[in-house]
C-alpha cells in the first residue's frame, strides 16, 4: 500500500471529511454520471481504471449527439464571388489605387493595437446611412485578411437592411438572425469568401423585431465562439442614427470606427453618433470619398511619373 493511500485513510479517519474509499480528485470527475468516482482498493493499482472501464462514445451516459466535432477551418465551405465595380472592393481589384494606399494605412495603425492584444473585435458604424460604412468594412476585412494570413470574420450585424451579402452576390441565407431565434451554432453558418481570404457570418433573415434580437443575453455567447477561432472580427452594424442596434452591438466590441462621408455628413450628425456610441469607445473617423485626397495622389503620380516610362534622375 502506497503512502499517499496511507495518508488518505489517516486524513478520513481523523476528520471524517472523505468518503470512505474515494479519492480526492474522483468526486469531481464527469459529474454528470458518466464515469464513477475513483475507487481505492486493497491494492493501489486496482484503483486506476482498466482499458475496458475508459469511457467512450457508446458507454452510458455519454451519447453521440452531445459530441461535437471540432472546429477547423477546413470545414468552412467556400463562397466564390464576382467582385464588380459595384462592389467597391478597391483594395483588391485596384491595388495600387489612392483608395487601397489609404486601407493599408489604417491596417498599419490598427496592428500595434492587435499585437499588444488590446485589440481583436472591431465595430464599423456610421453617423447616416449611404456614408459608405459598408464599403469600408469590405475593404479593411480584405486588407487585414492578407490574402488569407490572418483569419478574418466579417459579421454582418445590421439585421434591418443587410447590404454585404447583395454586394457580394452571395444568395440569402441562415446567419447571424437565426442564432438568436434558433440557436444555431454560429460556426456553422460561416462561409470563406474567395477570392478575398476572409470569412463571413451574414445577417440572415429575420423572424422577429431585429432591435429586439439584438438585444437577446444569446448574443454574448455567439461573439465569445466566434472569439476563440479568430484574429480579427469585424461588426457592420446600422447607422448609428436614430437606431439603437448599434449601442446591443458596441458592447461586444474593443473599439469601434466612426465612418464620415466628406461633404455630405452633417457634423451635427457626426457629433450625436459620437455621443451616442461614445467617443471612449471609438478609434477614430475614418473620412470616406474624399475627392481632395485623390486630387492629391494624382499630382503625385504625374509629378514622379507613376506608371509611365519617364525615367526619374536622382
Amino acid at each position: 500500500m502506497s503512502k499517499v493511500f496511507e495518508a488518505l485513510q489517516r486524513l478520513e479517519r481523523e476528520s471524517g471529511k472523505l468518503p470512505p474509499g474515494v479519492l480526492p480528485a474522483g468526486q469531481q470527475v464527469f459529474q454528470n454520471g458518466a464515469v464513477s468516482p475513483i475507487s481505492a482498493g486493497a491494492d493501489s493499482d486496482s484503483a486506476l481504471p482498466t482499458p475496458a472501464e475508459t469511457p467512450t462514445a457508446a458507454s452510458p451516459g455519454v451519447t453521440s449527439d452531445k459530441i461535437e466535432p471540432a472546429f477547423e477551418f477546413r470545414h468552412i465551405l467556400a463562397a466564390n464571388v464576382t467582385l464588380t465595380p459595384e462592389s467597391r472592393i478597391v483594395y483588391y481589384s485596384q491595388p495600387d489605387s489612392p483608395g487601397a494606399d489609404r486601407f493599408r494605412l489604417l491596417r498599419m495603425r490598427l496592428w500595434p493595437l492587435w499585437e499588444a492584444a488590446k485589440l481583436k473585435t472591431l465595430l464599423v458604424t456610421s453617423a447616416l446611412a449611404q456614408d459608405g460604412k459598408s464599403t469600408v468594412v469590405l475593404n479593411l476585412a480584405t486588407a487585414l485578411a492578407e490574402q488569407g494570413q490572418r483569419s478574418v470574420l466579417v459579421v454582418e450585424g445590421d439585421l434591418c437592411h443587410p447590404s454585404l451579402s447583395a454586394r457580394l452576390g452571395i444568395p440569402p441565407r441562415a446567419g447571424l438572425a437565426e442564432c438568436l431565434e434558433d440557436a444555431r451554432n454560429p460556426l456553422s453558418l460561416l462561409r470563406r469568401v474567395d477570392p478575398l481570404g476572409w470569412y463571413f457570418l451574414p445577417a440572415g433573415q429575420a423572424q422577429g423585431n431585429p432591435t429586439e434580437l439584438l438585444q437577446a443575453p444569446m448574443l454574448s455567447d455567439i461573439f465569445e465562439t466566434l472569439r476563440a477561432h479568430f484574429d480579427w472580427i469585424i461588426i457592420d452594424t446600422p447607422p448609428a442614427i436614430p437606431l439603437t442596434d448599434t449601442l446591443s452591438l458596441r458592447q461586444y466590441a474593443d473599439a469601434g470606427l466612426l465612418v464620415v462621408r466628406a461633404d455630405r455628413t452633417p457634423r451635427s450628425a457626426v457629433e450625436a453618433a459620437i455621443g451616442r456610441v461614445g467617443i471612449q469607445n471609438l478609434l477614430g473617423i475614418v473620412l470616406n470619398a474624399s475627392e481632395a485626397l485623390d486630387r492629391l495622389y494624382s499630382d503625385y503620380r504625374k509629378s514622379y511619373g507613376v506608371g509611365s516610362k519617364r525615367k526619374t534622375n536622382y
